[in-house]
């Protein structure tokens, strides 16, 4: 079943390694035992590997069923880099680059061929599949198969039926970097794994810092982290559009070099703004979640994001994105109680799958609102982040790490304060308003806590409530801030009426207004003036020659340009500091650098 190569000659010839990762080897041996597997790593852990090694030593085919575009680019030009025979069949080829890939294809030119599951059922391909020997299909980013998934894509659900179609069924293996229990579970059952070997080596990244962030003002407080990393690159996630065009024009006013995706795009702005930052022809890419998936640029040092995402594997697969070399890097959120709101509206205003029933639909939106209340809880935790994280994903942890906000108290401006009294008085106005068939929204209810003589306040008489300016002394941020928290949590609820949407108790209600329920958030804390705010993270120790290194980085751009390919894809950042450190002088000292395979040896040495 397999050549003469053992996976140790395969892993140090093509790939530059002397030893495998954490779970890699207990994959690559089931995979090699002809047993289907599911393997659920980190970002960054090396799960290509998984099914790559396999490949090569099988004496077929492997077919890799791929969600995106820039995915199965990037994974191909690395493979060629190394020496491996790949391609990739998706709608990026012209017809005539289509047919080419099938007839080489057909020819055994290739050991990986990537493809994108929407074309698996097409007669072309389900011709190729059946006239040559596919020894194993592995599946990228598994968790797409699954309608409990953050990502699920109907045309994932193809793979059984495409399995069902070969003269024999070869090896299935799935990989997902983000999974609960409950995906997992699907996961088998949907791509109808037998009997498949399982692992999950941990979701922890111990290179990333995690921070959470609730600042006055986000911009000041995105272009402060931006300033502080602006010789590396990093990523600023926003949920609409219009904050990405409104975020990256005025970090290109600012002076930053700074470029922006999102589907509002042309195909070919897009393309052109995505190959700009992998090339590092950009040092910031501002975006929606449409970009990064699949991205293996492995050299981000920072990912902000200027909106709290819907959920936590939405957060953690896209804060992953940074630090896939290894080094230290920074992951941080920046939060404010609108990004509740906002992601709500998104929930209630985004399932039209025509492929699910309704009650299929309404099941998916109230599993995303529970989505959402973790995230918030996530964002207002007085505890440590990554044991948030782990802790949801099934994962516990001995103790805080000292690498996240909550355990440092790096952004130093928030603390847990007591806001039970203060919450009592937001339902109260809302029970005072309802007692006179009146409600309204947020804005409104806060300029009546705080005595505002607005000109719905007047018309309203509003005045006469006997909650009317109870808050005189808090601000509005704050008031709204409150607001925003008892929405979160279900004390109260929105509703439309007519053209608005108004503010309303629920049953929760009770537990503040009649069972004196302590409620504590966390708020930005009170500070003298002179005091200045901590900087984020640790200081970073280099023990490598930086001047080599800059002179290094400049030869790897030189031929990263002459190839046409990213500079990580000719040698990361992490053989670059290898390098450094071992001062390779020869040819056979150099293949003793991580990262450098015989291929790269021959290519660059």
């Amino acid at each position: 079943m397999t050549d003469f190569r053992n996976k140790y000659s395969v892993l140090q010839d093509f790939f530059g390694h002397s030893q495998f990762r954490n779970g890699q080897e207990q994959i690559i041996d089931s995979i090699l035992a002809g047993r289907d597997c599911l393997g659920v790593m980190p970002t960054g852990a090396g799960k290509s590997m998984c099914y790559q090694i396999p490949a090569l030593m099988f004496d077929g085919i492997t077919i890799v069923v791929s969600p995106l575009i820039s995915l199965m680019k990037d994974q191909v030009n690395s493979l060629i880099q190394s020496g491996v025979r790949a391609a990739y069949l998706n709608s990026s080829l012209t017809a005539a680059q289509y047919e080419m890939a099938i007839s080489n294809a057909a020819r055994g030119m290739y050991k990986i061929i990537y493809v994108a599951p929407e074309r698996l059922m097409t007669g072309s391909f389900l011709s190729l599949a059946s006239s040559v020997k596919i020894s194993m299909l592995a599946v990228d980013e598994a968790h797409c198969v699954s309608q409990w998934g953050q990502d699920f894509r109907p045309s994932y659900m193809k793979i059984p039926e495409f399995l069902g179609k070969l003269p024999y069924r070869p090896i299935v293996s799935a990989f997902t970097a983000t999974a609960t229990a409950e995906v997992k579970a699907d996961i088998i059952k949907m791509l109808e794994l037998r009997d498949p070997f399982t692992i999950t080596t941990g979701f922890d990244r111990k290179n990333l810092y995690f921070g959470v962030s609730h600042p006055h003002d986000k911009y000041s407080e995105a272009v402060r982290i931006v300033e502080k990393y602006k010789d590396n690159c990093g990523i600023i996630y926003c949920s609409t559009r219009k904050n990405v065009e409104s975020v990256c024009e005025k970090l290109c006013a600012d002076g930053y070099n700074a470029s922006r995706y999102h589907a509002g795009l042309s195909d070919e702005e897009r393309r052109k703004n995505q190959d700009d930052f992998i090339f590092d022809r950009v040092q910031v890419m501002v975006a929606t979640n449409a970009f990064g998936m699949g991205i293996d640029k492995s050299n981000v040092s920072y990912v902000i994001h200027y909106n709290m995402p819907k959920n936590i594997e939405s957060y953690y697969q896209e804060a992953g994105r940074a630090g896939r070399d290894g080094n230290e890097a920074k992951c941080i959120l920046l939060y404010s109680g609108q990004d509740v709101a906002t992601n709500k509206f998104l929930i209630n205003n985004s399932h039209d799958n025509p492929d699910l029933d309704d009650d299929t639909l309404e099941m998916i939106r109230k599993r995303d609102l529970m989505r959402l209340k973790k995230m918030t809880d996530y964002c207002n935790t007085n505890g440590c982040l990554r044991e948030f994280i782990l802790g949801y994903f099934g994962e516990k942890q001995d103790k805080p790490c000292q690498n996240c906000s909550g355990c440092l108290g790096d952004f130093g401006e928030t603390e847990e304060v007591d806001v039970s009294v203060d919450c009592q008085k937001v339902l109260s106005c809302i029970y005072r308003l309802h007692q006179r068939n009146l409600s309204f929204g947020a804005g409104v209810i806060a300029q009546i806590l705080k005595g505002s003589d607005s000109e719905k306040v007047k018309r309203f008489d509003l005045s006469t409530l006997s909650t009317y300016g109870i808050m005189k002394d808090s601000t509005q941020v704050y008031i709204r801030r409150l607001i925003a928290f008892l929405e979160a949590d279900d004390y109260i609820t929105q509703t439309s009426h007519g053209d608005f949407s108004v503010l309303t108790l629920t049953r929760r209600s009770a537990e503040i207004l009649m069972d004196k329920k302590t409620i504590t958030i966390r708020l930005p804390k009170k500070k003298p003036k002179s005091e200045t705010v901590t900087k984020i993270g640790r200081d970073e120790v280099t023990t490598f020659d930086k001047e080599l290194f800059g002179r290094l980085r400049a030869v790897r751009s030189k031929l990263a340009t002459q190839a046409s390919l990213p500079a990580y894809i000719i040698l990361t950042d992490a053989s670059l500091r290898d390098m450094c450190i071992k001062l390779p002088k020869t040819q056979t000292e150099l293949l003793n650098i991580s990262g450098v395979g015989k291929s790269k040896q021959e290519r660059y040495g």
